[in-house]
């Protein structure tokens, strides 16, 4: 199976070239069979990657040890569960599931069917195996998975015990579903300038593909988080680290573009804007590989530091000046159709939204590169910590919040100020409320407080937009409330789909608030029998046990939670040593409810007195956080699963016209 693998990658290194050769003389001599042969040749490099992929996963749970790579991340005792998540724990192997599935997407891309196809498809193709070809040139360069490892080995080095964990199963996938999917939309946007079919097909044609990506983004930052805060044992859910860092940006800027997309499509605006957007997203996706492999920054989340880091930094180089270059020469073909005619319209308020989040990202790229700027220029690197990147950027997200409420009553072209303060008033005058009931019953923490009364303003302005148009259709078609509801996603799925996605914004980020701004926090060493008080909470330590095999040993500790005299469970946090060695893990215990989490690490204790060293926290809210992520996956499915013709008559008529007067 090795040497299948290994031929399989070293005959990409032709195909690949073929495919765009074929795809690129087809585009540019506007010869359909030569567009046809490039698409034949991007099935091959399906086919071969597959192939690649399947072997390096047979090798993984065969335990195969004559392959260098099967002896650095797995071992005959690591459950099969780990065996394939080690297909992307390493840095080879990572390269190679990339590949897989940016074949697998630009397949699909290479077969979407529009009224520009013709023209557009075969560009497509070329940038997509152009993209590929710099994949399949590292791994047989200088990071072969089928690479034979030196000398006879009985065992191998098995997982790094911190990526054992189930989320190793979805954290990283969603991260490189998301990376790969944005090269979809930036081919699309190369074909257009370089086409000239610079109006929104190209925008509508990846929409989807856009909105998927960013979902899988997203969904991977936040799996990620859930992962670092139960796996780690440090505390926390975000750390602001080189790498978290690095996923974020993409996925700011590509939210920036989902919105100004829509300007484009419904005014002809933001042409240029949006080329750029599509750019930078992309860019930023190969510039978060590089900060993974390159060994610049320190980070739990990156891989071994090589030569492979100046081979992404190069074809980051070289992305960005090609992108440029078309940019530049295509621009006077990016003349916008319309003008912005108020401040109070929809096209404003989104590119209000873009700027902000722009803003951030700008902020975050600074923050996480700086050290290595400082070390160029002054020979020490100085680090920048989570007090600059919050300073900066809660105030931004704040304002986002606040402004993603607001836009959805805004009208194109031209809003009323007299109707606009009129649908806002309530809202507005519900978030002073809470914040004035917050303060008096002894809430602090003003920039807690300020997202929180965003929150609920955005809460309200979804309620209330849900249930008039729910009394609108039920006014037209004399159906139940709830039926009206539920019909309301069949008539106008991306709009709604849309609410829903703000409301789940609105639980991470009254999550996130809660519990980094009023998280509690105690540490305490502990003999059996003794107690410490967290909270309204009262943990009281029992006793150590070691348990194991051959090949790790567990020790934990059993702590009773009691609240109110009243016993709750009993809380098992432990240290797992590996006979195979390298850093014990963690496992943290979690008591789980609505309005908090409480959190206990074992920190230490004496082998002579059993005593033990225990951290506890308490995370208010923290679980608001993980239910918005499954929330924001209902929407944003929502907004994508394909919508129902419109009937044509009376009642369509007369519920169209009830429903646009319901959301002015």
């Amino acid at each position: 199976m090795g040497e299948l693998g290994r031929w399989a990658i070293l005959f990409l290194l032709f195909v690949v070239p073929y495919t765009f050769v074929m795809s690129a003389l087809g585009g540019w001599l506007k010869r359909p069979r030569l567009a046809a042969a490039g698409r034949a040749g991007m099935i091959a490099t399906v086919f071969l990657s597959t192939v690649a992929s399947a072997s390096l996963v047979a090798l993984l749970l065969t335990d195969d040890f004559r392959y260098q790579y099967v002896v650095n991340y797995s071992s005959s005792n690591l459950p099969i569960i780990y065996k394939i998540a080690a297909f992307w724990g390493g840095s080879a192997g990572s390269l190679l599931f990339w590949t897989w599935l940016l074949s697998i997407y630009s397949l699909l891309a290479s077969y979407l069917k529009h009224h520009q196809r013709a023209v557009m498809q075969p560009v497509v193709t070329a940038v997509l195996s152009a993209i590929l070809f710099f994949f399949v040139l590292v791994m047989n360069a200088i990071a072969n998975p089928f690479q034979l490892a030196p000398m006879e080995v009985a065992e191998g080095n098995s997982l790094n015990p911190m990526l054992q964990n189930p989320s190793m199963m979805v954290h990283p996938v969603n991260l490189y579903l998301g990376y790969i999917g944005f090269a979809v939309p930036y081919a699309y946007a190369i074909a257009a300038l370089l086409t000239n079919q610079t109006g929104a097909t190209w925008l509508k044609v990846t929409r989807r593909w856009t909105l998927v990506s960013w979902l899988f983004l997203g969904v991977g930052i936040l799996y990620g988080s859930q992962w670092a805060y139960e796996e780690l044992g440090w505390g926390g859910f975000w750390a602001w680290d080189p790498v978290e860092n690095a996923a974020l940006l993409p996925w700011l800027t590509s939210t920036a573009f989902l919105h100004s997309a829509i300007v484009q499509e419904k005014r002809g605006m933001l042409k240029g804007w949006n080329m750029v957007l599509i750019m930078v997203t992309f860019v930023l996706t190969i510039y978060g590989t590089f900060l993974t492999r390159s060994g610049l920054l320190f980070s739990v989340h990156a891989f071994a530091s090589g030569p492979m880091g100046a081979f992404f930094l190069t074809f980051v180089g070289i992305i960005v000046i090609f992108s440029l270059a078309v940019l530049i020469w295509k621009w006077p073909l990016l003349k916008a159709d319309n003008d912005y005619e108020a401040v109070t319209s929809k096209e404003s308020s989104f590119m209000i939204n873009n700027l902000l989040l722009l803003g951030s990202a700008f902020a975050i790229f600074w923050g996480t590169m700086y050290p290595i700027v400082s070390e160029l220029i002054t020979g020490e690197k100085m680090t920048v910590g989570a007090p600059f990147f919050n300073r900066v950027n809660i105030p931004i997200f704040i304002a986002v919040v606040v402004l993603m409420g607001i836009a959805p009553l805004l009208a194109w072209r031209r809003s009323s100020f007299r109707l606009l303060g009129k649908n806002l008033a309530f809202p507005l005058a519900v978030a002073v409320v809470f914040w004035l009931l917050a303060r008096m019953f002894g809430l602090r923490g003003e920039m807690a407080l300020l997202a929180f009364a965003g929150c609920v303003f955005v809460a309200v302005i979804v309620v209330m937009e849900f249930v008039k148009a729910v009394q609108a259709r039920r006014q037209m078609t004399g159906e139940s409330a709830v039926v009206s509801f539920f019909r309301l996603f069949q008539r106008n799925r991306r709009r709604y789909g849309g609410y829903v996605v703000h409301m789940a914004v609105v639980f991470i980020v009254a999550g996130y608030a809660g519990a980094g701004a009023y998280e509690v926090n105690v540490q305490q060493m502990l003999e059996p029998g003794q107690s410490m008080q967290v909270g309204a909470y009262t943990l009281t330590y029992e006793g150590l046990t070691q348990t194991g095999d051959a090949y790790r040993t567990e020790v934990f500790a059993d702590v009773l939670l009691e609240k109110d005299g009243q016993a709750l469970a009993v809380m098992r946090p432990e240290k797992v040593f590996y006979t195979l060695g390298g850093q014990p893990s963690t496992e943290v215990a979690i008591y789980h409810t609505w309005l908090g989490d409480l959190y206990l690490v074992l920190g230490g204790w004496d082998e002579e007195t059993g005593a033990a060293v225990f951290q506890a926290k308490i995370f208010p809210l923290i679980n608001w956080v993980w239910f918005g992520m499954y929330l924001m996956m209902a929407g944003t499915l929502v907004a994508l699963w394909p919508e129902r013709p419109r009937l044509d008559g009376p009642l369509s008529a007369n519920w169209g016209a009830a429903a646009r007067g319901s959301e002015s």
